[in-house]
Formats: C-alpha cells, structure tokens, sequence
C-alpha cells in the first residue's frame, strides 16, 4: 500500500470533504434537537397515569437520554474514513450510523460497528474486498485538517502489503504524545484487533496479548460493538474490570466517547458496593485470601454461627428455667440448612423451630397447673377463689410474663391455647431475642470477616487446612480498612448470609416518606405564596400545582424523572448481573476474585485479556488454563495479539531479557515501528540519588514537552522518591489516585500496569525484582510502558536480565 497524491488539489480535496462534513453535522444537530425536545416532552408528562403509562414514560426517557448521549459524545471525530469501491460506490465511516432527513433516504455515514465498514479496517492488496482506495480523514474539532490515500490495487506503483492497515494514520497516531487517558483506535483498527473485537460474545473468549498489542483498549472496542450489536446486552449492561483505580481512571473515557453509557468500569477493590478497599497488606496475606479454599473458610464460620453448641443450652423464658438439648438443637440448625437458604433468610426457619419448641414446653407447665387444681374444679371452692389461687401459682412460675388465669382453665383445649398465647407473646420477648441471636444471629459479611480476622480459634476451626503461620497472616484487630484481597471474601460472604430484604424494605420506606414529607413542603410554599398573592390582590382563582396534585404524586413524578444509567443503578446494586464481562490484566485474578465475576454473570459471557508474562500478583495467575479452568472448564477459547504498535523495537530489545527469564517459549509481539531513541542505564552512589534522579526527571520532562512522564520506582520506597520527584517537579502526582493527566507522575510498577507514557524513568530495578516472588512481571511491565524514551538509574548492581542496556552517555 503507498499514500497517493490527490488527483485534484488538496484545498480542493479538504473543502470536499469538509463540505460533507458540514453536512452530517447538521443531520446530527438536527436529530440532537429533536430528541432534546422530546426529552423534554416526556419529563414534562410528570407522575400522572396509569401505572403502565408511568413506566412507559420512564423507558422513553431513558431511551431518549441514551440516543442524546451517543450523539453528543460522537461529535469529536464524527467521520474519520471513506471507503472508494471498484463500483464507484463511496462509504463514509464514523463513530455512528447518520442518515438524511427522511427515514427513507441511504445512510450518510456508516457506523464502524456495522457489516458494511468492516471493510475499512481489514481491506488489504492481497484481499481488498471490492475497496480500491481507502482514506483516512483527520478531523480536529469540525473541521477537515488532513487526509491520508491508500491505494489498494495490487498494480498500482509502490504497492506493498505490510500487514497493517491504514499505516499513516495509525504511524501518526502512534507518533501523537500520550495525554494521561487511553484514547480509543476506532480510526486505526487493525485487521487482527477488528476479528477480536467482532467475534461472538458467548462464552469466554481469551486475549493474550504482550505489552503493546493494544490488548486494553481492542477489549474496550469489543464492548461497544457487542451493545450495538446484541442491542438486550444494554438492559444488563456490561461491566469492564481492571487491577487498580488508576487503570480505572485511564481508560475511563473510551467507552463514553464511543457513546456507550450502559458500561460499568470497577477496580477490583470497588467491586462490592459501600466498600472501597484503601487497605494495604503484604502479598503473603493477600495471596493466602486468594485461594479457592477460602471459600470453605467462610462457609465453615458462617456455620460456626448456626447453633453450634457443644452442651445443652440453659435459659430462663417466661419466668421459667428451660433446657435445649445441644442434640436437638443441632438437629433443627441441620433442617434450617436443607432449605438452602443464605444464613440470614435460613434464621426465620430456625426462629419459628425453637420458638414453636418453647412455646410448647412453656403451655405444658401451664397445663401442669391447671392438673393441679383439677380436684378443686367441683363446689368445694367457688369460681373466684379458683381464680386467685391459679393466678398465685401461674405469678410464681411466670412472673410478668404470666398468661391469662382462664388460659389454665379451659378445660381440653388448655394446652393448645396455652401455646397459642405463647408463640404470640415469645417473637417479642427480649429474653428470646437474645437467645436467637446467640444461637442463629443476623450477620453482615463485613462483621464475619472482622470478628474471624480478630479471633485466632475462630480462625482455627474455620481453617484447619491452613498452616499456623498462614493463619496469622489474616490476623488483624478490628477497626482497620479493607484490602482489595479482601472484596471478594465479603461479596462470597455476602453469598453466603443473604441479603436482609427487611431492612431494604424498610430503608425504601423511610427514603419514601422523606420524598413525600419534601414534595408536601413544596406544595405548601406553592399555597402560601398563592394566599400571599390573595392578599395583595392577585388572582385569586388561578390555579397552581398544589391544587392539582397531592404529595404523594408529585414525590412519585421526582421518582420518575430519575435517568441513571445501567451502569450507574449496577453500581450500587450487589446483585446484579451483567450481560458481558470484560476482564482487562486478568493474569492478576484471584480465585476468589474469579467466583466474584462469575457470580456478577450467570451466562458465563466474558472477554478476558492479559498477558501471563506480566502477572505481578501473588494471588494471580502465569497460566490461562490453570486461571479459568476451576470455573469455565475447558469451555474458553484463545487469542493471540501478535504485533506490538505502541512499543518501540529499541525498547523491546531491552525488555527481551526479562521476558526470557519469565516465559522462555513465550515470543515477543512483533514491534512495527522505531523510535531511534536508545534505552541507558546509569548507576550512581546511593548517596547522589536523589539529586541525580532530579536532574534526570527535569531533563526527560523537558524531553516529552506535552508528553507524559512515568518515574517508576519500588513500592518500598514511593513516598520518599515521589518527594525527590515533586522537588524537581512541583506538579507531579503520586499516590493510589495519581492524576494522569499531570505531565509527571511517580508509580510504582503495579500502578503502571496497562497504562503507557511517552517516557519512563524506572528507579532501582534490582528492588522491584527483590520485591516480591512475582518481581520479574513487575519489571517486565516497568520497562514496556514507554512509547519513546526509557531510561534506568540504580545505585546497586544492576540485575543480569538488565546488563545487555548500554550505560548512559555523557
């Protein structure tokens, strides 16, 4: 393939296509004001109807705010290609579908997504698939700035195929400085990404791909095409999972830019609502919380729970001394649990077991009593002597709690009444409230974990299979911030115990009533303001919304107007399932992280990509098969990126040691472009660092101008070179939310994971690689986020892996 010259003009050839441009712009600001209209019409329709209208109107709105998203975030680059076929057809490409002004009339821009454009990204001069030319249109606000001219006939002079598609504008984009937010490729797909992104979305599709491949962002890509698509997934929405919140905030912005609102993206450490894990631990701990076997741990100590007693369990219930039998009691926990139920929604079938128990032991002694008086039931006593002297007795056994006097006296049905009156007063009783909440307690998962943390012979029963010294790697008081190893143990606990529909219910009910006490303010400051104007001679006989609508109506239209997205409605809601998960750095997976995502997606529909040369994690994973087959056996099928776009043949020269030492039979991606910067390494007296280290911060700061800068230096000591960094640089951020989108930022090389800078600095390799068992991933990522320049200081040795980096030149 060559770039062309144009057959006319260039000022001829841009005011064409600026011409056309200008045109879908304002088929496109057309439609935005239409569906803002109705929008309009429809919010304006307030709470009135039939509850059927009511949903009809709130699925309208929600439609019509999806629509208004999608257009409104295509206006950046809302054409970028046009395909010449041999027929002489013209087809534009874009980020979505734009017809004329009647229904009838042919698309003018074809969405990406779509049949018809797939062309665009997978046309070569081997296979061109009826495309004789293929432009690339670079647009900057609205307006045409550049196009780029493929021939693709294989007789045209200088044709070549290179494997790449559209190779000046993915070179030129390549080439563009980073701005700390992945942008998306839909201009610059190749082939091998386009098949990826557009294979079926059942089942669980696995991408390896090395650093550079794209891997990240083809995910994302595939997300908006399976909602466009399969158009049921956006009722369930499609939830994207990354290792950190910094991953999270850079790519944060592909999806909303392609218009697609029905994507939840969660950190690992977000994925149980309420908590976000802040916590740090050591990758002994955090590995140890990972295993599969943790999830018998916490069935055993949700058992531990279910009227476990070990000898009889003595009581004093409606003024009488009770014994239940430890036997008897395991035996009702044991029916308890055959329904099945979570812990918690198991416990009303245990309550009503030993309730009904008492209840029965408490009616008998009442009947014992009225045995007693049995002789005095003829005309020996009168009937209010009778009285007094059952009363005395039932007030001696029963104290306050004593029942009615004619409850023992009603002849055959005594008993049955007697325990009648005692399953009615026992739900009540603090004393048998206190002993179901020994016996069967309402837990929540975070009070299990913090109570099985802090007690070393719970720990003990519930973990025999855990050494003594794995053991005391979960040991920790109460009071401190969750982990991110520790999420998916509450969403398994949660699993486990179920979820408390009392509460919720009655939590709706008081936001309700807050809702109306508000909407009943509002109508009453709408009714003194009329009377106000009453007095001063207004109109009196107008009408207002007060007169028309009651409190409750108008807190159900705010109700209504409610148009939160899918994914932000999934992202307080613990239960729900996805439609599609995509799993990005999936090698970094615990176990139970897995059975966290499996559960948040029945159907088993999942796209996970990584590469198991970079798995940092102790908990995670450097084998696909041993990663996925203890949940989807062998029904997962794989991909392979092989060309690496982002990182420069000089960079991955440097990097290829590590990934020998790592993954010998693993081969590189095939890296198709130079920088002609050479990666340097220079050592210096530990006690010159940090003024070294400053000097050559400000200089590849200097270097990248608008480019981004990554100093990525060991975990063990962030904080003290990140202050080194900020001397030199006093914008610089560090920290779990460093902001990306500053000219410098200090990571250390797990917070780097999937992200990509124009220049890194790495600090004292031979640390990174010591600090941990994974400590070669977290290298081999450190050294393969840069686009342009890598440089390495280091006061010690540098390690083997590393020796083949010429030293720096002065």
């Amino acid at each position: 393939m060559s770039a062309v010259p144009a057959t006319r003009s260039e000022e001829a050839e841009l005011g064409s296509e600026q011409a056309f441009l200008d045109l879908l712009h304002a088929q496109v600001d057309a439609r935005t004001a239409e569906l803002s209209r109705q929008l309009a019409a429809t919010l304006a329709a307030g709470g009135g109807g039939t509850a059927q209208a009511r949903l009809e109107r709130q699925a309208d709105a929600e439609r019509l705010a999806g629509q208004l998203t999608a257009l409104r975030a295509a206006e950046q680059q809302l054409c970028f290609g046009r395909l010449d076929l041999d027929d002489g057809e013209r087809r534009y490409v874009g980020r979505i579908g734009v017809r004329g002004p009647r229904p009838e009339d042919d698309p003018l821009l074809i969405d990406w997504r779509a049949p018809a454009a797939r062309p665009f990204y997978t046309a070569t001069p081997a296979a061109r698939q009826s495309v004789a030319r293929r432009r690339h249109l670079h647009v900057r606000e609205r307006t045409v700035v550049r196009v780029d001219d493929e021939l693709l006939d294989a007789d045209a002079a200088g044709a070549a195929d290179t494997g790449l598609t559209g190779e000046a504008a993915l070179m030129s984009a390549l080439r563009a400085e980073r701005t700390g937010r992945m942008r998306d490729i839909v201009a610059t797909l190749q082939a091998e990404q386009d098949r990826i992104i557009r294979a079926p979305h059942t089942g669980v599709l696995v991408v390896q791909g090395g650093p550079g491949t794209g891997k990240t962002v083809v995910a994302l890509h595939r997300a908006a095409y399976l909602l466009y698509t399969a158009p049921r997934l956006n009722d369930r929405g499609v939830l994207v999972v990354g290792p950190n919140t910094v991953f999270r905030g850079y790519i944060s912005q592909v999806l909303p830019g392609l218009g697609e609102t029905s994507v939840l993206h969660r950190a690992v450490a977000e994925l149980y609502p309420g908590v976000t894990a802040t916590g740090a631990e050591s990758d002994a701990a955090a590995e140890v919380k990972g295993r599969a076997v943790m999830a018998q741990v916490l069935a055993a100590a949700v058992r531990a729970h279910q009227a476990e007693a070990a000898a009889p369990v003595r009581v004093r219930l409606g003024g009488e001394d009770l014994t239940l039998d430890h036997h008897w009691l395991r035996e009702t926990a044991d029916a308890a649990r055959r329904t099945l139920l979570p812990h918690n929604l198991a416990r009303p079938v245990f309550c009503r077991a030993v309730i009904g128990e008492v209840a029965r032991r408490l009616a008998r002694v009442i009947a014992d009593i009225e045995d007693r008086f049995e002789d005095d039931l003829s005309d020996r006593i009168d009937a209010a002597q009778l009285d007094r002297a059952v009363a005395r007795d039932l007030a001696a056994v029963f104290g306050a709690d004593a029942p009615p006097v004619d409850l023992a006296l009603q002849g055959r049905q005594e008993l049955a009444d007697a325990q009648e009156h005692w399953l009615a007063v026992l739900p009540g009783d603090p004393g048998m409230r206190r002993l179901l909440d020994r016996l069967w307690p309402v837990l929540t998962p975070q009070s299990l974990l913090t109570e099985l943390y802090a007690d070393p012979a719970a720990l003990a029963a519930a973990a025999p299979s855990l050494t003594p010294a794995e053991r005391a790697l979960l040991r920790r008081p109460p009071g401190g911030p969750w982990t991110t190893a520790d999420v998916p143990l509450l969403d398994e606990a949660a699993e486990l115990l179920g979820f408390d529909h009392g509460a919720a219910l009655e939590r709706s009910a008081r936001e309700r009533a807050e809702e109306v006490a508000y909407a009943q303010g509002v109508i009453d400051i709408a009714r003194g303001s009329r009377a106000g104007e009453d007095e001063d001679g207004g109109e009196g006989a107008r009408l207002t919304a007060a007169d028309l609508v009651d409190a409750e109506r108008l807190a159900a239209g705010y109700r209504e107007a409610d148009l939160s997205t899918v994914a932000e409605r999934a992202a307080a809601d613990r239960s729900w399932t996805f439609g599609h998960v995509i799993v990005d750095e999936a090698q970094e997976l615990s176990a139970m992280a897995w059975r966290l995502l499996v559960r948040r997606c029945p159907s088993r529909s999942f796209t996970v990509v990584g590469d198991v040369a970079q798995t940092g994690e102790a908990a995670g994973s450097v084998s696909w098969r041993d990663a996925l087959a203890p949940h989807f056996g062998d029904r997962w099928r794989l991909e392979r990126l092989s060309v690496n776009y982002r990182t420069p043949v000089e960079i991955v020269g440097a990097a290829a040691g590590v990934l020998a030492a790592i993954h010998p039979e693993i081969e590189a991606a095939r890296a198709v472009r130079a920088s002609g910067e050479e990666p340097w390494r220079e050592r210096v007296p530990a006690g010159e660092l940090a003024a070294r280290l400053a000097e050559r911060v400000r200089q590849e700061a200097a270097a990248v101008g608008a480019g981004r800068l990554a100093v990525l230096v060991p975990a063990t000591d962030l904080a003290r070179l990140a202050d080194v960094v900020r001397r030199a640089v006093p914008d610089a951020s560090w920290g779990p939310e460093a902001d990306l989108d500053r000219g410098t930022v200090v990571l250390t090389p797990r917070q780097a994971k999937g992200l990509e800078f124009d220049a890194v600095l790495l600090v004292e390799p031979g640390s990174v690689l010591e600090s941990s068992a994974r400590g070669l991933g977290d290298l081999y990522v450190a050294l393969t986020r840069a686009t342009r320049r890598l440089g390495v200081v280091h006061t010690g040795e540098i390690p083997a892996v590393l020796r083949g980096l010429a030293e720096k030149p002065e």
